[in-house]
């Protein structure tokens, strides 16, 4: 199972970084399980990185300080479905 983390405080660059997370899941085949968890909290924004939006999957920070592409995403997705 993926454990996907959206870094920051609930922006609108942080809700597009969960969208484009959205759609590289969407765009998987076969679907894995996953879980999309959004952290708000500053300190614990702060144990991943620096600046937000972020993107942690499987607690590896993939995306940081920018708005990653769904593309993107979606390597990063199939990398930790490999590796997991």
């Amino acid at each position: 199972m993926l454990t996907i983390k959206v870094l920051g405080p609930g922006c609108p660059n942080c809700r597009k970084v969960e969208a484009h997370t959205r759609q590289a899941l969407a765009a998987l085949d076969p679907q894995p399980e996953y879980e999309i968890v959004k952290v708000t909290d500053p300190f614990e924004i702060s144990q991943y990185i620096l600046r937000t939006p972020g993107l942690v999957i499987n607690e590896k920070v993939v995306a940081a300080s920018r708005i990653p592409s769904p593309a993107e995403i979606q390597v990063w997705l199939a990398e930790a479905i490999q590796t997991s």
